[in-house]
């Protein structure tokens, strides 16, 4: 067996405690460096195939070398690191598969490969632990403002020093006609931390929406404190911001609180954003209060709302469309944003123009499909009556209470509009036909005679082109006519039961 097992780095261990002091990481992770450093040279001493390990006394500082051989039953697969149980057992009797039969190895003269090896490892170690504080530091101050100083400038982005850690602050994210030389303070908002081989990379922005907030966070109390709520940021950065505000303490209005007397307080974050304009506008749960709100200073005198494609239609005077689109649509889109409503502005006489157009065409329908005057054309538009379907439908007698009408006048349109969608439906069974879709496709789905013509012209004539659709398919196809998204599911599925039938044992 060998000799002297164990050997003593003088200083080993008060090494350990300057390196962890200085690189502000755990002594732990320092010892673990050395261990992989003398086990490295081990190995390089006594053979890289055999499993050597190093281990240092946490306590006195002393370093032993060992060898480990695995313990297998007869099938040796690496000669180097196993071991027969058979003969294992005549070294250290009463040892089993799986355990380790363990050498203790004479102590290794560092010669100057060896070293110059041992230094690298402990270098890259450590590194590694700096990197891996690094990122466990930062990756939780995602969010935070921080300052720092300009260290270099590569192809238009900073390389941003925070003292512990170097940022990058790329240059689209820079605000526009913004410079800055090396040693410059910069202050910026950590919007990522990624792990990557090179290490931990901490990008910053000074354009991002959640900068303009935090920076009113740090310059408005009632924020920091939690009794204004920032619910909404939109920039175009160094240009123009929008911002919505609630309070939730009523007596303290949101928006003179971000002001601030003789406005101090927005005017100290406009000055670190380059003279940024910031509207301050109070956020409202209402979708047509919030846009209104959104699109000052321009005055809004109607709001029309579709909520299910989160469209809203806003009607301003004439004298205030710019003033509502703003310099190259800059005031509407970051509205737009804002909202999160896709916004659409039309003109009080733009508006006129198109109810009337609208009301027209609508009074026309009637007239030719009903066979009556303008004037009766006219009422039916006014009460809201937008298809013959509509019309077929309505009760008798809430019909004959349009001023005007009277019972009779009432039946005979009810009479002419059922007779109209009759001839319509036996049109379109016809030309369906001509179409060549299957009876199969409309019980199916149970469609109408005019969404069979739809399915017919695009094609979808028999069940198993309707099988292969997808439900979003066929509601595009269908247009204004389709189905929600369940039912189209529903109708699909029916279509291809066929297909199961046909597969089924003895079919």
């Amino acid at each position: 067996m060998a000799v002297a097992t164990t050997f003593k780095i003088p200083d080993l261990l008060q090494i350990a405690e300057a390196v962890a002091r200085e690189k502000n990481i755990e002594r732990e992770e320092v010892l673990e460096a050395l261990e992989q450093a003398y086990q490295k040279a081990g190995r390089a001493k006594y053979g890289h195939e055999k499993d050597i390990r190093a281990f240092i006394d946490r306590k006195t500082g002393e370093v032993v070398l060992k060898r480990y051989t695995e313990i297998v039953e007869d099938a040796v697969e690496n000669e180097m690191t196993q071991l027969p149980v058979k003969i294992a057992q005549k070294v250290q009797p009463g040892i089993g598969v799986g355990d380790f039969l363990i050498e203790e190895l004479p102590p290794i003269d560092f010669g100057r490969i060896s070293a110059q090896t041992a230094k690298q490892v402990i270098v890259q170690r450590v590194r590694e632990a700096e990197r891996k504080k690094q990122f466990n530091e930062f990756k939780d101050r995602i969010g935070e403002i921080v300052n720092g100083i300009v260290k270099r400038t590569e192809y238009g982005n900073l390389m941003v020093d925070l003292g512990r850690a170097e940022a990058l602050l790329r240059r689209d994210e820079l605000i526009q006609r913004e410079s800055f030389r090396n040693g410059d303070r910069v202050r910026a908002f950590i919007y990522d931390v990624r792990e990557e081989p090179r290490g931990p990379q901490i990008f910053l922005s000074r354009t991002h929406p959640n900068f303009l907030a935090k920076l009113f966070a740090q310059e408005v109390p009632e924020i920091y404190d939690g009794i204004i709520e920032i619910k909404a940021v939109a920039r175009d950065p160094g240009s123009r911001a929008k911002m919505a505000v609630i309070s939730r303490d009523s007596s303290i209005d949101p928006v003179g609180a971000c002001v601030g007397m003789r406005g101090s307080r927005v005017q100290a974050v406009v000055q670190e954003l380059q003279g940024e304009r910031i509207d301050i506008i109070p956020w409202s749960p209402d979708p047509a209060t919030f846009v209104v709100n959104a699109l000052a200073p321009a005055e809004v005198s109607k709001v029309v709302l579709d909520e299910e494609n989160r469209r809203i239609e806003v009607v301003v005077p004439d004298d205030q469309l710019s003033l509502a689109i703003g310099r190259r649509g800059q005031n509407v889109r970051l509205a737009s944003q804002l909202t999160r409503w896709d916004i659409d502005i039309l003109t009080e006489a733009t508006e006129s123009e198109r109810r009337q157009e609208e009301f027209r065409r609508r009074s026309g329908l009637f007239v030719e499909a009903l066979d009556v005057d303008d004037v009766i054309a006219g009422l039916l538009v006014t009460e809201g009556f937008s298809s013959i379907e509509e019309l077929a439908m309505v009760p008798l007698e809430e019909l004959a209470e349009i001023e005007g009408f009277d019972e009779s006048v009432a039946g005979e349109l009810k009479r002419r509009a059922d007779v109209f969608l009759e001839k319509r439906d036996v049109e379109r069974e016809a030309h369906r036909k001509e179409l060549g879709v299957e009876d199969a496709v409309a019980e199916a789905g149970h469609f109408t005679p005019g969404q069979l013509v739809i399915l017919g012209e695009k094609g979808i004539r028999t069940l198993d082109d309707l099988a292969d659709l997808a439900s979003d398919e066929l509601i595009e196809i269908l247009g204004e006519d389709a189905p929600d998204e369940e039912t189209a599911n529903a109708v699909i599925m029916a279509a291809r039961q066929h297909w199961f039938a046909d597969d089924a044992p003895g079919a």
